[in-house]
């Protein structure tokens, strides 16, 4: 008998983990609380808070390593990025390229993408989707869910052989593995909160939509404690995010205020926004939380595991949170794959699958420590965005890093010629040889795992340290035998 998977949430997480099992031979089944975001509905409430998604080389990976053909087709709808644009508080612009080798990150639109992964799913025979259907409760050991449907308003029960959470930052699978399992969890809202406005297209002579701002870059207006940040949209407009403290957000209770606050430190932005944008957006979009998420284990036995914001919800200040739950479906897989799991058994509670279960434990084994590196990582990547990418400091830095990287990495290694690595292995074994930007193993090195690039960075930023103590105490002496000698001539001239 096909086994049945059942997954929880039709995010891009769950639709990808969907097509990677069904591929497999199982019986799929998702389950998914909100309406079907494709309705226009669905999407209007959408559209009032969600952060652009940035996709770069690890979640195109694995959409590659998994539906080769729908990562193709997704790749159409992208806007690449090669970089930063800096917007200083005197309108000056610092454009700071990601890679050496031209290698960008892609603006997507979040409901593009899941509406298009929700077709992706649908056109597969062995896969169901069951929108407005609320997880009541899940019996992990009888391998039963109870579901309530809400169109008809009644309780369902049904039966699975492996549930999949990836049901977002407040899982309720993750809620019923914490009766069952014994799970470390932490849970961290960030003193700040963001707010979503837009700087619609403009027209050219002719009447047709064009970008008000360069499209190829990632924008933003970083003032230390806060940040806008811009990324383009297929319509021509930008999707706009205004993050910053609580705290400033409060002193934001009247038009005025908003309108002066938002003219003396992002005026050069506000002249594209314009007055009527600013206001609509403050009044009808949500301000909303920043939440920090880490967990562990991830998975119950042979019955159970969550993936994606389920697992390890972060700030999305290293554009890592998509990419890095697309990644935990294609690592999965490969695990699946290693472990030898069949798609075919019975549904009866008292089986046991040992090779599923070895995979899940493997997975939560291996995977923990990438998770908790991408999460901090991205936490100390928000004071880089709102502060650091206008010192000094920071661009010596830079150009030391990519200096170091050109002369001991000269052969580029890109998501084309990585080939497909990613379909049958986790990562590539040991570290990486050569000098490597944290930014670039992080962002366009999906063989290089999340705790990998953390412990080369580190290693690498306590070379530069002792470089630059050792270039320190070499000049201290240099300026103390120099002052010797110049007092040593003083003293023979004064002798003489």
């Amino acid at each position: 008998m096909t086994r049945k998977l059942v997954v929880v949430g039709a995010g891009p997480v769950g639709c990808l983990a969907a097509i990677a099992l069904a591929k497999m031979g199982w019986s799929v089944e998702i389950y998914e609380a909100r309406p079907d975001m494709r309705l226009p509905s669905s999407r209007e409430a959408a559209q009032q808070r969600s952060i652009n998604l940035a996709i770069s080389s690890r979640g195109i990976a694995a959409m590659q390593a998994i539906d080769p053909a729908a990562a193709s087709r997704f790749l159409d709808s992208v806007i690449p990025m090669r970089g930063r644009l800096i917007h200083d508080s005197n309108g000056n612009l610092d454009s700071q390229l990601y890679d050496r080798d031209g290698q960008s990150i892609n603006s997507i639109d979040r409901a593009l993408l899941n509406q298009g992964l929700l077709n992706e799913v649908l056109s597969v025979d062995s896969i169901r989707v069951l929108f407005r259907h609320k997880i009541v409760s899940i019996n992990f050991d009888g391998r039963m869910i109870r579901v309530f449907d809400v169109g008809k308003g009644e309780e369902l029960e049904k039966s699975f052989d492996l549930c999949i959470g990836a049901d977002g930052s407040y899982s309720v699978v993750r809620r019923q593995l914490m009766r069952v399992v014994r799970m470390d969890f932490q849970q961290v809202y960030i003193p700040h909160e963001y707010i979503e406005l837009k700087i619609p297209a403009g027209t050219d002579n002719r009447n047709d939509p064009v970008f008000l701002l360069d499209p190829n870059h990632l924008h933003i207006w970083p003032r230390h404690s806060f940040m806008l940040i811009a990324l383009p949209n297929k319509d021509k407009s930008f999707t706009c995010t205004l993050f910053a403290p609580t705290t400033e957000f409060e002193k934001l209770s009247h038009d005025d205020q908003i309108l002066a606050w938002f003219k003396k430190h992002f005026s050069d932005a506000f002249e594209f926004i314009g007055t009527e944008g600013l206001l609509n957006s403050f009044h009808q979009n949500p301000r909303s939380p920043l939440v920090s998420i880490k967990a562990k284990p991830y998975h119950y036995k042979d019955r159970a595991i969550i993936l994606g914001d389920a697992a390890h919800s972060m700030v999305p200040f290293y554009g890592q949170g998509l990419n890095c739950g697309l990644e935990d479906v294609r690592v999965l897989t490969a695990l699946l794959h290693e472990e030898g799991v069949h798609p075919t058994a019975g549904q009866d509670p008292d089986d046991f699958d040992l090779r599923l279960a070895r995979a899940l434990s493997r997975y939560s084994e291996s995977r923990h420590e990438d998770l908790i590196a991408i999460n901090d990582l991205a936490m100390d990547n928000y004071v880089e965005m709102r502060h650091s990418v206008t010192t000094p400091a920071h661009k010596l830095r830079r150009m030391v890093d990519n200096l170091l990287f050109s002369l001991t990495c000269r052969t580029p290694v890109t998501l084309a010629s990585l080939g497909a690595f990613a379909a049958g292995v986790t990562f590539a074994p040991g570290i990486p040889r050569g000098w490597l930007p944290l930014y670039t193993m992080v962002t366009f090195r999906p063989d290089i795992s999340y705790s990998t690039a953390k412990r080369k960075a580190a290693k690498q930023d306590r070379v530069i340290s002792n470089v630059g103590i050792a270039g320190s105490v070499v000049l201290g002496i240099a300026s103390v035998g120099m002052a010797s000698m110049a007092l040593f001539h003083r003293t023979r001239t004064y002798y003489s």
